[in-house]
């Protein structure tokens, strides 16, 4: 029996079973397809999985290969359930789940990459014969990837990855997937590693010196933790000489942060201009009125991209003293749990968002508690009626020309009927409403589709 069994049996408990579906006969034509642009998976839905076939010797386009899409069987899904809690790290630890397991892994690391687009063939033919779904962006700056798939086969990508002496030593983090994979389809891409607007092509990315300084999670455990003290024994004064900053969406830090953090009134990562303006103060900026030369800046966010991005930036700006969580959220919470740390962890892909639980489970043969209920906590609040939500994850409006992601209680599911406002119901475009916390998948897969009444 695999020591990943309890952890998997947890998991499996609470996966909400998706409606049976009927399929019934076209009565209308397509109403336009959906925009696959940008760069956050909150936005988009689930599609027919991309494979590579091959790839040309000399760097040209790489050929891909549509799969038929897997109907969902009626009370169940068709993908394969599974989990495991693994140690992540340069070591990569798997030794606590079978290959059978599905997990998720993250990376990136800035470098320079002369031929990206070759490099970029060059994956897709390594990739083309093992079961990966995910996002792969490749370019001059280096790689950045999240990605799915059974243990074996998410080793395997990496370790190849490790053959390169650029990447010998990256990062490599690892984490349970909830129920088989947790991306619709494989995208291996040349395109930029972060979307920022004015893009990040002209920043020195790979100038080590212009990105913040990382502090191991043991180390930011000890500066959160000092400043958590100081705030005690000020009576919630934050130290002037040095704040939290959350570099995230807002929807992210809805759901959890870190105690004491800051971060400005923005929905997005993506338009974020904090302590970039040399002429207006905004009340809502954390770095107003900031001391650039004495003024510790510890930045954090999910995987730690994002911080050496934003960072080199400020950088220019003239901040000095800027220092970035390695590896982020969720390789802190893999080393030192969640001290001081308050909810979940919002996630980019199907899972939506995981407890501290899930990264640092305190043996193996312990029972993941995987629940996303908030204890003792009340700071995640229903979008429509105000009330605490018991269940740290997000829903997309059914609407889909909305398709907002918002918190929302059980009550207002039902009588706003999985919309975020009375006049998306209404809507002339409208998806069922899921049971549990599900993704929406591609709009012709409802246009034609009826829930069966329960």
């Amino acid at each position: 029996m695999s020591l990943a069994a309890p952890f998997a049996a947890a998991l499996l408990r609470d996966v909400a079973v998706a409606p049976a579906f009927v399929r019934l006969p076209r009565l209308r034509t397509s109403v336009g397809g959906e925009d696959g642009s940008g760069d956050e998976p909150v936005f988009r839905h689930w599609g027919p999985r991309i494979r590579a076939r091959s790839a040309s010797a000399g760097g040209g386009r790489a050929s891909l290969a549509v799969s038929p899409l897997r109907w969902r069987k009626e009370g169940g899904s068709s993908a394969k359930r599974g989990c495991a809690a693994l140690s992540s790290g340069n070591g990569a630890d798997s030794r606590r789940v079978s290959g059978g397991d599905f997990v998720v892994v993250s990376f990136y690391r800035f470098v320079r990459v002369e031929n990206p687009e070759e490099e970029v063939a060059k994956h897709l033919a390594f990739l083309k014969d093992l079961d990966i779904h995910g996002r792969i962006y490749l370019n001059e700056q280096g790689i950045n990837a999240q990605y799915s798939g059974p243990l074996a086969d998410a080793r395997s990508y990496f370790e190849w990855l490790r053959e390169d002496d650029r990447f010998s030593d990256i990062l490599i983090q690892i984490s349970p997937a909830l129920s088989g994979h947790a991306f619709p389809k494989l995208k291996v891409q040349f395109k930029p590693l972060v979307q920022v607007d004015g893009g990040i092509a002209h920043l020195p990315l790979l100038n080590t010196s212009m990105r913040a300084t990382p502090l191991e999670p043991s180390e930011w455990k000890k500066r959160v933790l000092a400043l958590s003290r100081s705030r005690d024994a000020s009576s919630g004064n934050v130290d002037s000489d040095c704040i939290i900053l959350d570099l995230r969406n807002g929807y992210e830090w809805d759901i959890g942060h870190f105690q004491g953090a800051r971060r400005p009134e923005v929905d997005c990562f993506r338009s974020t201009s904090f302590g970039l303006s040399e002429t207006e103060v905004n009340d809502s900026d954390p770095l107003a009125d900031v001391n650039k030369e004495k003024t510790d800046v510890l930045m954090y966010c999910t995987g730690g991209i994002r911080c050496d991005v934003y960072s080199t930036i400020l950088r220019k700006k003239g901040f000095k003293r800027l220092y970035t969580l390695k590896g982020g959220v969720s390789h802190y919470l893999e080393n030192e749990g969640p001290v001081e740390w308050v909810g979940n962890l919002f996630l980019f892909d199907s899972r939506l968002s995981l407890p501290p639980a899930a990264y640092n489970p305190r043996s193996a043969t312990q029972t993941c508690d995987l629940q996303h209920a908030i204890k003792n906590e009340k700071f995640a609040k229903c979008y429509l009626c105000g009330s605490v939500v018991q269940e740290l994850r997000h829903r997309n409006c059914a609407n889909l020309d909305c398709n907002l992601l918002f918190l929302c209680c059980p009550d207002c599911v039902s009588s706003f009927r999985g919309c975020c406002c009375s006049t998306c119901m209404t809507a002339p475009r409208l998806r069922p409403v899921l049971p549990g916390h599900q993704r929406y998948e591609k709009w012709h897969l409802y246009r034609d589709l009826e829930i069966q009444p329960s």
